[in-house]
């Protein structure tokens, strides 16, 4: 049963950049696909990439696509999403999860874009 942590939010300036990371405790997370999901307020929350095993199959939502990116290290249980060109409809909180099945979430890590 995985638990995840995620850090690296705060607050930026439309056309910043961030880099939000996601620990992962307990089993599995090495043959789990990965996604990083975001909730904005009075919003569903949204799944925006995807990321494989072994890295080779990434996805991304076409609203974040060629500004975001995706990446693992399974050594070291930890999933990353570098955030650029970020914008005032970035701002939600950002959170973690395995894809299939789903695990209990975890607190995520806000990230606020206003000028």
């Amino acid at each position: 049963q995985m638990q995840f942590v995620e850090s690296g939010g705060g607050l930026v300036e439309p056309g910043e950049s961030l880099r939000l990371s996601c620990v992962a405790s307990g089993r599995g997370f090495s043959i789990s696909t990965m996604g990083w999901y975001r909730q904005a307020p009075d919003k569903e929350r949204e799944l925006i990439a995807t990321i494989t095993r072994t890295s080779t199959t990434i996805n991304y939502k076409d609203s974040v696509k060629g500004r975001f990116t995706i990446s693992r290290d399974n050594a070291r249980n930890t999933v990353w999403l570098q955030m650029n060109n970020l914008t005032p409809d970035d701002t939600a909180v950002y959170q973690c999860n395995s894809v299939t099945p789903q695990r209990n979430w975890g607190q995520g890590t806000q990230v606020t874009v206003s000028s």
